[in-house]
């Protein structure tokens, strides 16, 4: 799959929540120097945005859109916090940056979408990462990505206490949930603006930092079985790119190049209309309050 840039625009999330970063902004910069652009008039942009920061959400949106068109948006930053901790806004840290951040850079950034032909949005499951990506691309659509984590099949909406408040916490079990979150928003976006291509996706188990840093127990146990990075953005690129992709219904969700369940087998992690509605009031309210 040839990937034909003409202008890319990096968001690189570094997260201040754990010991030590995992991806670094020279790893970014050098990243982008390794894309196949066609000519050196080509532009790559490196914005620095932290996503667990509502406030500076808001203004990256409002700068972005005055500067640039969009094609395709990524998300892709996660972290997976283990023990209950707030950020400086008082939000719970998992909650802030896996869906508050998610939900005020997606619907921000949703009429600069708009004004494209055919535009696509993605939302994609996977493990930690700590990168964005937004770019205008030389095709006639538009995408948004956003990668979380197939650990989300086994949680139910749980609209009650979305920062951990009243229930004791499991950090893995609450990544889970912001991943189903992500999940559900994909669909009532895709519901309500017929206009953009949207979709969610699930890498598998990758070896990434993140994974290594994040859940060393789990890699310890599975690490010679897990994917590579490679592998691991096959379909998010695939999504991003393919005209195939593209026939698919708007709101879908993808694993391997496939449409594939959001729930198990015989599971009841569905949710109503009214506990999505509810999701999505609370996060507009929240959001709101930091504009």
């Amino acid at each position: 799959m040839n990937l034909h840039v003409k202008t890319l625009s990096l968001m690189t999330w570094r997260s201040r929540f754990l010991e030590e970063s995992f991806w670094s902004l020279e790893e970014t910069a050098a990243l982008a120097k390794q894309l196949p652009l066609k000519s050196p008039s080509e532009n790559i942009f490196l914005h620095i945005v932290d996503l667990s920061d509502p406030k500076k959400i808001w203004k990256f949106v409002e700068n972005f859109k005055q500067e640039h068109k969009l094609h395709v948006l990524i998300n892709n930053a996660g972290c997976m916090v283990n023990k209950r901790e707030l950020t400086e806004d008082g939000l719970e840290k998992n909650f802030a940056a896996n869906t508050l951040g998610v939900y005020i850079l997606t619907t921000g950034l949703i009429p600069v979408l708009e004004k494209e032909h055919d535009p696509r949005v993605q939302k994609g499951l996977g493990s930690c990462s700590s990168v964005q990506g937004l770019g205008m691309r030389s095709v006639s659509w538009s995408i948004q990505i956003t990668v979380s984590s197939g650990g989300m099949l086994v949680q139910k909406l749980n609209t009650n206490d979305l920062q951990s408040e009243r229930t004791p916490f499991d950090g893995t079990m609450v990544y889970a949930q912001n991943k189903r979150q992500q999940v559900v928003l994909t669909e009532r976006w895709a519901q309500g603006h017929p206009a953009i291509h949207f979709s969610s996706m699930h890498p598998g188990w990758a070896d990434t930092p993140g994974v290594r840093q994040a859940m060393p127990g789990f890699h310890a146990r599975f690490g010679d079985r897990l994917r590579s990075e490679a592998q691991g953005a096959d379909t998010m690129l695939w999504l991003a790119l393919s005209s195939a992709a593209a026939a698919q219904p708007s709101g879908r969700f993808f694993q391997d190049r496939k449409p594939v369940s959001t729930h198990l087998p015989l599971a009841t992690a569905s949710s109503s209309p009214a506990e999505e509605e509810k999701l999505i009031e609370i996060l507009e309210q929240l959001a709101q309050t930091f504009k």
